[in-house]
């Protein structure tokens, strides 16, 4: 491999690998549970009806196999510090200069939606309290977190993932008590198995419906990859990575799978509402009257969460963006802490234009779904990515694919199927006017970000020599292949 193309980081300007496995577990999960379970899963089963097991399913499966291609590259070479890395390594320096800054935008745009969301779930107990006040507040804690240490950071990924896990698990398990002991609600709905198929069938909508809920479904898995930039910073990634991602299927099937199940199995789906989390729902049913404060409670600590998050990778892709030259290299600079302090401070100062947002907007609804699909499109674009520089890997590389500890199952089907699957997302997005304004704002992302990779590479000689480097790397690669494949 060639070290000037991903610009490995030297001992004195290395991230810290800081991150236990516990931390690395409860982040992974908390990768797979996002604010779309707790808030939007209502919206999606009312439009999806029973079909949003099979959505979720389908989704869940579709991404396990994006993330097991992201696990064979990131362990092929321990220098991949992130998907970055490796995209840059194999398909050029365009493509990690693409999916970085596409990576970037995507979590800042989420980040900043979380802020607003947190903004709206402290007004459930403080009404008059400033919605800039408390964006500010917020985003003033991510930034002390987020500058303290990677231990810091990792701490409180893992209790807010804490916070989730026992709310699904609660939620599960009282919808399973609702349901053995026959409960009726007040409204004359009886819990019961056969809710799920009583109610015009699995899929009382049809096509159009499953289309409807998959535009929901792919942002409420938006983040799963989050653990394809931790690689630099876990203690033994070697081992913490791949078992973070064999547990995905099981998340899911916890996670997602159960808890809808069961939320359909105790109020029929056309009961559940679309405007409000069905977790109060099922909560006030057993007679919680502080339901809704306990679920706003969780709900806060997910978007909390995600906005963590947010700064978290957004600092990390400018930092690693600056060590293979695509960024300043002032963005590239650690702290006494081993954390990339610049490219934490930038991000701080751009979430800080959520103060605007909250200045002027009225109604933030519609605003949030096109925000909400830009990020799902940014975040198929990642994800595409990821799985190209795969196939390329495998065909360039096929000794190194042959003998990875953590082959990704079926490499030579499942990468053209998810292919389609994304596809299928993306005109599923475009059926609806809101969702659909995000693919005309892409094309302009995309421009810019081809103008800006124009101006920094014109008469740049390192990038040139980088170019140059690459070519002679994929012909010597290309050589290598097929005297393997005589060879076998």
């Amino acid at each position: 491999m060639n070290k000037n193309l991903i610009s490995p980081q030297k001992a004195e300007q290395t991230l810290h690998r800081g991150l236990g496995q516990r931390q690395i577990e409860m982040i992974a999960i908390g990768g797979c549970i996002g604010t779309g379970l707790f808030m939007g899963s209502g919206k999606t089963i009312s439009l999806a009806g029973p079909a949003v097991i099979a959505i979720y399913a389908l989704t869940g499966i579709m991404l396990y196999f994006v993330m097991r291609a992201m696990g064979e590259l990131l362990l092929h070479n321990l220098d991949y510090k992130s998907f970055v890395d490796f995209s840059q390594d194999i398909l050029g320096p365009w493509a990690g200069f693409f999916i970085g800054w596409s990576y970037w935008l995507a979590w800042l745009v989420a980040a900043i939606a979380e802020i607003i969301a947190i903004t709206s779930y402290m007004n459930f107990w403080w009404p008059e309290l400033s919605p800039i006040i408390t964006a500010l507040c917020t985003i003033a804690l991510l930034l002390f977190i987020n500058l303290v240490s990677i231990k810091a950071f990792g701490e409180l990924e893992f209790w807010l993932a804490i916070v989730k896990v026992i709310a699904i698990i609660g939620l599960i398990a009282i919808g399973l008590w609702l349901v053995l002991s026959g409960f009726v609600s007040p409204e004359g709905n009886k819990a019961s198995v056969s809710n799920l198929w009583e109610y015009g069938g699995i899929l009382p909508h049809g096509t159009a419906g499953v289309l409807a809920g998959l535009q929901s479904t792919i942002f409420a898995f938006a983040g799963m990859e989050i653990i394809g930039t931790m690689m630099a910073e876990a203690k033994h990634p070697e081992k913490m990575i791949p078992d973070a991602i064999k547990k995905i299927p099981f998340r899911i099937l916890l996670f997602y799978i159960g808890t809808v199940t069961v939320l359909m199995m105790v109020t029929p789906w056309i009961h559940i509402s679309a405007s409000s989390s069905p977790f109060v729902g099922m909560f006030s049913l057993v007679g919680f009257v502080s339901a809704a404060s306990i679920v706003n409670m969780v709900v806060l600590s997910s978007a909390l969460s995600s906005s963590n998050s947010g700064m978290f990778a957004t600092s990390r892709m400018i930092f690693g963006l600056a060590k293979i030259n695509s960024a300043p290299a002032f963005f590239g600079k650690l702290s006494s802490k081993s954390i990339p302090i610049n490219a934490v401070l930038l991000s701080t100062l751009l979430m800080l234009t959520v103060v605007i947002i909250l200045m002027t907007t009225d109604s933030l609804m519609e605003a949030f779904e096109i925000v909400g699909s830009v990020t799902a499109l940014l975040f198929i674009f990642v994800w595409s990515m990821i799985l190209i520089a795969y196939v390329v890997h495998c065909h360039r590389r096929p000794q190194a694919h042959h003998e990875s500890a953590f082959k990704m199952p079926l490499s030579n089907v499942m990468p053209y199927v998810v292919f389609v699957f994304f596809i299928i997302s993306i005109y599923a997005l475009s059926l609806v006017r809101t969702t659909r304004i995000a693919l005309y704002i892409l094309p302009l992302w995309f421009a810019i970000l081809g103008l800006m990779f124009f101006l920094i590479t014109y008469k740049n000689s390192g990038y040139k020599r980088a170019k140059v480097l690459f070519r002679e790397k994929v012909a010597n690669e290309r050589v290598l292949a097929e005297d393997y494949k005589r060879g076998k």
